[in-house]
């Protein structure tokens, strides 16, 4: 398990990337909910919570492949993203206001996020197997996604949520 979640973390980066630009690539109602639609810091929380949830729909069919033991699956990824969102908000927004956008500080602890990320799954996936966690954490992740495209269609304007590149809240349209 240890692997596969090493491994995870690799590929959340990967997928993070191609993720940036898939709503400029495909711009409609889903992809603005699972990938950023500008650049502010919101919206790049989108990153975090669709490549790992991506990665756990391969995680989950190893596991049951090679028979790897496991609990509150969803409920781990539920928790782990949103401690993630909570963590890189709170770590990136001080160095955001210090420094302003550094794509180094971004990417380095974007990176951070996805370790922390699996190694919260990783220890709730082996903790006892708790009552309606599938359940609870499929809610969990309609919530972050309900949450996500609230803000995106509603955007409140603060500058957490300000693209700072195109000068704007929310979808912005460009003529």
């Amino acid at each position: 398990m240890k692997k596969i979640k090493t491994i995870g973390i690799f590929i959340s980066m990967i997928l993070s990337v191609l993720l940036h630009f898939l709503y400029n690539a495909f711009p409609n109602s889903i992809t603005s909910i699972i990938a950023p639609v500008n650049e502010s810091i919101w919206e790049h929380m989108k990153l975090i919570v669709t490549s790992s949830i991506i990665f756990s729909i391969y995680e989950y069919f190893i596991y049951n492949k090679k028979n790897i033991k496991f609990n509150n699956f969803l409920l781990s990824y539920g928790i782990a993203n949103i401690l993630s969102i909570i963590v890189y908000l709170v770590i990136y927004v001080p160095l955001f206001d210090m420094f302003g956008h550094k794509l180094y500080i971004a990417i380095g602890l974007l990176f951070l996020i996805f370790i922390f990320l699996q190694v919260v799954s990783y220890y709730i996936m082996n903790y006892k197997r708790i009552g309606y966690a599938n359940q609870i954490g499929i809610l969990l992740i309609i919530v972050i996604y309900f949450i996500f495209g609230y803000f995106t269609y509603q955007t409140p304007r603060i500058n957490l949520f300000y693209d700072y590149v195109n000068k704007g809240y929310g979808i912005i349209k460009f003529s």
